[in-house]
């Protein structure tokens, strides 16, 4: 596997201070360029503003370390960008500020990496395309599962944005001839979140609904995005990032029938596999889940 150099935002969030670990641990250098830095060993932080345009030209074309001025060659070429930051849902900033933040800010990163050359680009899309998880009321999708070809309709300022990225995505990629894929990423579980959350997710299922019980482990999201670094030539590719089966004991076509009652089921289903399909990720990219829940969760027999 090629080393690469990697220009990566977002990375201090709840996702990115598990995919860097993930990445660095493959043996790529990451710069994470944030609001905030990452405290982790072997990462270089650049402090930036993803809705400033310059900031992101100039971020993208710097020295990531005192390291690298030592050849003498000049400043080394980003390989891939890698782009997480964003404001993660709705109700934390007003949705008007959401939607600024969230489209100008992949706008300016995508801008900046094709102008600069960079021919890989992975962006952070969402789950709440789908339409589900931030919809005024309860909201049946048009079928199941959820798979990347479904016509997205989201009601809600975080789900618009990531749409309108995706289409940006698509844009960018259709001027420049580069790779850009945009992971519709799951609910992120972090390591020490099993304990905490999944006992009452197991014997409370209906809390799960609006996510159509999806989850992604955020050091699987690490191989996932390692994986689309590695996957040249593919264009524009969406891929949901998920796992492999769902955050309930219930089998799925039973989780369908009890919480989406009346909802066509497009395809016959494994016994417990994602509602949130992530078949495309094995299929075309090879994901093999590390880190069931199951692993992690002791069921009372």
């Amino acid at each position: 596997m090629t080393r690469k150099r990697i220009f990566f935002t977002g990375g201090s969030g709840k996702a990115g201070r598990h995919v860097i670990p993930y990445l660095l641990d493959q043996g790529h250098s990451v710069m994470n360029v944030d609001l905030m830095p990452l405290d982790y060993p072997g990462v270089d932080n650049l402090i930036a503003d993803i809705t400033d345009s310059g900031q992101m030209f100039n971020a993208m074309s710097s020295y990531a370390s005192l390291a690298e001025l030592e050849p003498g060659t000049g400043v080394p070429k980003f390989d891939a960008v890698v782009h997480f930051a964003a404001v993660p849902r709705i109700l934390i900033k007003p949705d008007s500020e959401t939607f600024r933040i969230n489209t100008l800010g992949t706008y300016n990163v995508i801008e900046a990496a094709v102008k600069l050359g960079i021919r890989k680009i992975i962006i952070a899309s969402s789950e709440t395309t789908y339409g589900i998880c931030f919809s005024d009321g309860q909201t049946n999708p048009k079928s199941l599962p959820l798979e990347e070809d479904y016509d997205v309709d989201p009601m809600d300022s975080y789900g618009l944005s990531k749409v309108v990225n995706e289409q940006t995505a698509r844009s960018f990629q259709r001027r420049s001839g580069f790779d850009i894929y945009a992971l519709r990423i799951g609910n992120v579980i972090e390591p020490h979140e099993y304990a905490e959350l999944f006992p009452s997710y197991l014997t409370h299922p209906e809390v799960r609904r609006r996510n159509a019980f999806c989850y992604i482990d955020a050091r699987d999201l690490g191989q996932i995005v390692d994986l689309c670094l590695q996957k040249d030539s593919l264009g524009y590719q969406i891929f949901n990032a998920g796992n492999d089966h769902n955050g309930a004991i219930i089998p799925s076509q039973e989780l369908a029938e009890r919480f989406f009652p009346g909802v066509p089921i497009s395809r016959e289903l494994e016994e417990h596999e994602a509602l949130f399909s992530n078949r495309k990720i094995r299929e075309v990219l090879g994901f093999r889940e590390q880190h069931n829940w199951q692993q992690y969760v002791k069921l009372d027999t």
